[in-house]
């Protein structure tokens, strides 16, 4: 058999260590123009575009197409997408595999909706990777990433609401007054895969302990933490130091969001996936 992971490209990476992986990028649509969230797109040239733009903007997944053509060369695919809670990445995955199995009518392909973004969805795909490795069947394997990710968690920081404004998710007056007052909003994945916004924090350190308030209220396990984060690589360190502090066996992995995470938390912002005590 052939493995393949295949993610879109909200996981934040683009290459895995000793496992075939393919990512498939979504892209920011703005009045300026298309960004492909891929290796090419400059981050910081995004941000700027994004800050200074006036009329909406939005996302667009990767077609059914797009989908199928990541899947070629392999037999027992394992895909990953961005919650369908936020794109129809996985109902176009779905289409993909519908496309691939046509000409393809031996291969095994399992489409996973992650009901989040970016770091927990890493998690998924180093778990996936680690099953692979263990030589379970394509179905043990199933069996056992469903399971697994009832145990992963994923925490936001947003540092600036403007973006969500721009496409009236709030009124611009509480943007601004937000902006003003230097108001952080510290929220979750939901079960159900939608951004729940869970405090409203006055400044960088009170949203950086609140993070970790809310790591250890979801009983986080002391191993493995990623976090993703936009032009705040101080923030990440310091909520790093803080869970080293009561977990000092933790392995925590700090990587910089690309654009479509960034995109969603802004600059300044940041997320966080963890295990829980379940794992």
């Amino acid at each position: 058999m052939k493995y393949r992971i295949v993610s879109d490209s909200s996981s934040n990476v683009f290459h895995i260590e000793d496992i075939d992986y393919r990512t498939v990028p979504l892209k920011v649509i703005m009045n300026e123009g298309e960004f492909f969230d891929d290796e090419r797109t400059n981050v910081e040239r995004f941000l700027s575009v994004l800050k200074h733009t006036k009329g909406k903007t939005s996302t667009s997944c990767p077609n059914a197409y797009e989908w199928a053509s990541s899947f070629d060369g392999a037999d027992t695919i394992f895909a990953v997408t961005v919650t369908g809670g936020l794109s129809g990445c996985y109902s176009a995955a779905m289409q993909g595999r519908a496309l691939f199995l046509e000409e393809h009518p031996e291969a095994n392909i399992y489409v996973i909706d992650s009901l989040s973004v970016g770091p927990e969805i890493l998690l998924i795909i180093e778990k996936l990777k680690e099953l692979i490795a263990q030589g379970l069947s394509f179905s043990e394997i199933c069996a056992a990433i469903n399971e697994y990710k009832k145990h992963t968690h994923l925490l936001f920081n947003i540092a600036n609401l403007d973006n969500l404004a721009r496409n009236g998710r709030v009124s611009p007056a509480i943007a601004k007054l937000s902006g003003l007052l230097g108001i952080r909003c510290v929220g979750k994945a939901s079960d159900q895969g939608t951004l729940e916004i869970l405090h409203k924090c006055r400044g960088e350190k009170k949203a950086t302990s609140k993070i970790v308030e809310e790591m250890i209220a979801h009983r986080y396990n002391g191993k493995t933490v990623h976090i993703a984060h936009c032009n705040n690589e101080s923030m990440a360190n310091d909520i790093k130091n803080l869970i080293l502090h009561s977990y000092p066996e933790a392995q925590i992995h700090i990587i910089p969001c690309t654009i479509v995470c960034a995109y969603y938390v802004s600059d300044q912002g940041l997320i966080v996936g963890f295990e829980d005590s379940n794992c």
